[in-house]
């Protein structure tokens, strides 16, 4: 007996690939990682599953070792990609990791996937699976076949697979660190989306009252808000409560698949946005000129590898020991006020403050302004060298 085990979301893509992995001849074992699902959709997926005819369903609870061994990863290198917080990108590798263990546990010959030929999990899953079990066969039936939506539609049809309701026509991935929206009306870049895309954040037009919360941050990361300490998993829901009733986190992008191919993209990532801002603000308090300089280039990297499913990679690894470095100081609160969409940082404070408030005032005479002057004197030399030459032509 073959068996094939299925990274399974429940959607319409992974359910038709359950099926045409046993037109294969495969028997089919579906696995649900939870990173942020509620009970009640884990437990659709599992009863879809099981309808469906999988040989065995596994549902995976991830949502603490997502938090831990990724999202506060993504916090430390306050990572980004194109203006927007990576939540889907992130939660890939942990997925796929996941599928790889329940494959080795079961001796499965081959790991499925519901990817298409032009999207970025694909690259995602398959970079995370060949990484951790090389020999394992890879299939990814829509792609593979060159499948279109309609065509999965009528294939599922044929084969008894619900199919999305009009209620369900975006496609939607969502975790604990974010929510995208695509698909239907939203390709075209010329059209404005309805309120009805949004469930995390308010209309910020409707918000009445700005407020002010409190981010404490140990080591770089988030371990109290308002000072009331929390679990991460609890820490992370709180930061995406507060900061969506505010409308904050909405974000609309043209977007740079990894093939190429531009996209229209839709994020609700309102946690995501707020404690990131207080991250980088904590940062610009405690760390050197030079070591911010050359850590928003490591940031800048370090979310591309995300992006790119490279998590697993030897120069993420490297990347990590550089940030971890740099976190030993990022101790402190920061408050944010938050109102009609914005993010807006107004305080902070860490004992590893390098902000001098005597050397800085112009009310004290800490420095001796005198010693400047030759300090200033020289700051353009070589221009001023440089300006004497264009006056020779």
């Amino acid at each position: 007996m073959k068996k094939a085990v299925l990274a399974y979301s429940g959607g319409l893509d992974t359910s038709c690939c359950l099926k045409l992995l046993e037109d294969m001849g495969y028997k089919v074992i579906s696995v649900c990682v939870d990173v942020g699902l509620s009970k009640e959709e884990l437990k659709e997926v599992e009863e879809k599953a099981k309808n469906l005819g999988v040989l065995k369903h596994y549902t995976i609870d991830a949502k603490e070792e997502f938090v831990k061994d990724y999202i506060f990863r993504a916090i430390k290198a306050n990572a980004m990609y194109e203006g927007y917080p990576l939540s889907t990108a992130l939660a890939r590798p942990l997925i796929a990791d996941k599928v790889v263990e329940i494959a080795k546990k079961e001796n499965a010959e081959a790991i499925a996937h519901g990817c298409t030929g032009k999207g970025n999990d694909q690259f995602r899953f398959e970079t995370t699976i060949r990484i951790k079990a090389p020999d394992i066969k890879i299939i990814a039936p829509i792609r593979d076949l060159n499948l279109t939506r309609k065509e999965e539609i009528e294939y599922a049809k044929k084969k008894g697979i619900p199919i999305p309701t009009e209620s369900k026509k975006y496609s939607i991935d969502e975790n604990l660190w974010g929510r995208s929206i695509e698909g239907d009306e939203l390709e075209n870049p010329d059209f404005i989306p309805p309120e009805e895309i949004y469930s995390w954040t308010k209309n910020p037009a409707e918000d009445k009252e700005e407020e002010i919360v409190e981010i404490t941050f140990d080591n770089g990361v988030p371990v109290a808000i308002n000072g009331e300490e929390l679990n991460p998993v609890e820490l992370i829901k709180k930061a995406n409560e507060i900061a969506g009733k505010h409308g904050v986190g909405r974000i609309d992008i043209i977007e740079d698949r990894i093939i190429g191919l531009k996209s229209r993209e839709n994020y609700e990532c309102p946690g995501a946005v707020l404690l990131i801002t207080a991250h980088k603000a904590l940062e610009q308090l405690v760390l050197t000129r030079d070591e911010l300089r050359f850590k928003e280039i490591v940031d800048s990297l370090y979310g591309e590898l995300i992006y790119k499913g490279l998590w697993f990679s030897a120069l993420k690894e490297d990347l990590d020991a550089f940030i971890d470095k740099t976190q030993e100081r990022v101790c402190g609160t920061v408050k944010v006020k938050l109102f009609g969409g914005s993010v807006r940082v107004v305080a902070r404070d860490s004992k590893y403050s390098l902000y001098n408030k005597e050397m800085v005032s112009f009310d004290e005479k800490d420095i001796d302004q005198k010693e400047l002057a030759g300090m200033v004197k020289y700051h353009g030399l070589q221009d001023m060298l440089y300006y004497r030459t264009k006056l020779l032509k």
